[in-house]
This record gives C-alpha cells, structure tokens and sequence, in this order.
C-alpha cells in the first residue's frame, strides 16, 4: 500500500509552507523528498502522518484517507521525525517496550523486523536513550518506529548529524525493510543521498520542481558542466562569476562546478580569461551533472 497526494497546500498566515503538491508513492517502494530546510518537507510529512490538517488537497496513505481515516491510519505507520523524540530518561529497551504496549504488541512478537538494527543497540540495552551517539539513536528511534510493523514508514531527515559510516548503514538498513514489503518515504537534505532512493521529489519553498528516478533527472541536466579549479578558490569563484559568458557557477568539493550560455564553449577561451585575472594551475575538465548540480539548476 502507497501514498497518494493531490494538490495539498498548508500555510502559516502568510507564509505558504506547501503548494499544490502532488505525487504518488507506488507500494514497496523508496521514494525520497530531496530539499533544503524550509523547503515544507516536515510540514507535508505531519499532514501524511495525520499531525496536522492542509488547507487545500487530498491525501491517502495506504489506501485511507488523511482525514476521515486518521485513527486507523496511525496503526498502519511508523514515523520517525527530524528532532529525538524518545524519552531520553528511559532506557533503551524501555523506551522500545514502551512503544510495542502502545500497538498492543510486543517486542518478541516483531522480532525479526527489527533484529537486524536491534542487534546494534541490545548491548546497549540498559543504557538511558538521552546517553545513546547520535547513530545509535538513530537505530532507536528506527527500532521504535518498526516495533508494530508497520505497512508504511516516514523517516523525516533520518541521518542529519549522523557520521558517514551510520549513515551509511542507515541506508543499508532502509534496503533490507524495503525487501520486507515496507513502503518508504524518506525526506533529506543531503543530495547523495538522493541516487539510493528509487525515485526522488526534489522540492523548493514548498513546491515540487521535478520527480523523477535519480538517473533520469541527471540525464536531463541541460548543460554541459565543467570542473575548474586554481591556486586561489575564492578568487576564482569571484572571477568566474564575473565572466560575461557564465551561465552558473557553484564550489563544488576541491571544484568549481562551471557552465557557459554558449553552445560553442571553448575551455582554452576561459582559461585565457582565468590567466589574466592572475590565477595559476588552472584546470578545466568536463564532468558529470549530479542531483545537486539538477537541483541547483531547477531551483533558479
């Protein structure tokens, strides 16, 4: 069972926190809503988990509707928000007890949807969730989430401030539960992870620009892009900003990410350019767009 959203709109006196959006999540699959904060992603996830009500629109979750249906609908999901939300001064197997009562069910009887996380954290197990690293909280948090098996799962910037190996292995967990037969919607800010999704919203000042697979948005990227590096990063930015035949320029790791207005664009050109304004080891290669490279693009 999916989710399906229909024109949903939300604002906060006069600020529009979500318009007109629309898009379905197909059954068992890992569906990403890629943006910025502020971009409306945790807005539009309290309205899919029954939190908050729209303004405007229509929305189901695994075939109920978000307003008639919202008692039954909480039995039928797991929502992991943004911010810690577990009682810090309980322990770890507290904590999960705790939420297993709440469905009625236990954590013998789920088991194995959660073992492959729980076994991270059950030596852990007596230790107060609010003394737990930030990506054994995460497991928490996740554990709880599953703990009555739910049909669909919203994960609202799982990973923020997790380090790159628990993120990773977030990641590689969200796979597993998706071979489970577990609906996913994952919001983040974080653009790499946007290709593990298999589909992805990327998403604005409350507005959709673009659903696609990662592939596909990639492809369709309209320019060709350039690595450019120098000696002096922050003057080459400032330079490359000020020539005449840019198109866009954004730092991009030990790069800059370059494109020109000019269907002709020739790299020895800019170069010449670059020498003048006295920078030196200038290197210009041609790349491949990424989704931050898209984003950025459909963005402007």
């Amino acid at each position: 069972m999916g989710i399906s959203v229909s024109n949903i709109s939300k604002s906060y006196k006069d600020l529009k926190a979500l318009q007109n959006i629309s898009f379905e999540v197909k059954p068992n699959e890992l569906f990403g809503l890629i943006g910025p904060d502020g971009a409306g992603k945790t807005t539009l996830f309290r309205i899919l988990t029954t939190l908050l009500i729209a303004n405007e629109g229509e929305a189901t979750v695994a075939g109920l509707d978000v307003l008639k249906d919202f008692k039954e609908i909480r039995k039928y999901v797991g929502y992991m928000p943004g911010r810690f939300s577990l009682y810090q001064d309980l322990t770890v197997e507290e904590n999960l007890n705790f939420f297993a009562t709440i469905f009625g069910t236990s954590i013998e009887e789920n088991y194995e949807l959660i073992k492959d996380i729980y076994v991270q954290i059950e030596p852990f197990k007596d230790r107060r969730a609010g003394k737990l690293s930030g990506g054994m909280k995460q497991k928490l948090a996740l554990s709880c989430a599953l703990i009555h098996k739910p049909k669909v799962l919203f994960l609202d910037e799982p990973t923020t401030g997790v380090d790159p190996v628990s993120r990773k292995e977030f990641w590689e967990m969200l796979k597993r539960l998706q071979q489970k037969g577990i609906t996913i919607l994952v919001s983040t800010p974080y653009m790499d992870e946007a290709a593990l999704c298999d589909r992805i919203a990327l998403i604005q000042d409350g507005e959709i620009l673009q659903i696609d697979t990662p592939e596909n948005i990639v492809k369709q990227y309209p320019k060709t892009i350039y690595d450019v590096s120098a000696n002096n990063m922050y003057q080459l930015i400032n330079s490359l900003k000020a020539y005449q035949h840019k198109h866009s320029v954004y730092p991009f790791g030990e790069f800059v990410h370059y494109t020109d207005t000019r269907s002709d664009f020739n790299p020895k050109e800019l170069k010449t350019y670059l020498e003048a304004q006295n920078l030196s080891n200038i290197s210009i290669e041609r790349t491949q767009a990424t989704i931050e490279d898209s984003f950025m693009e459909l963005a402007k």
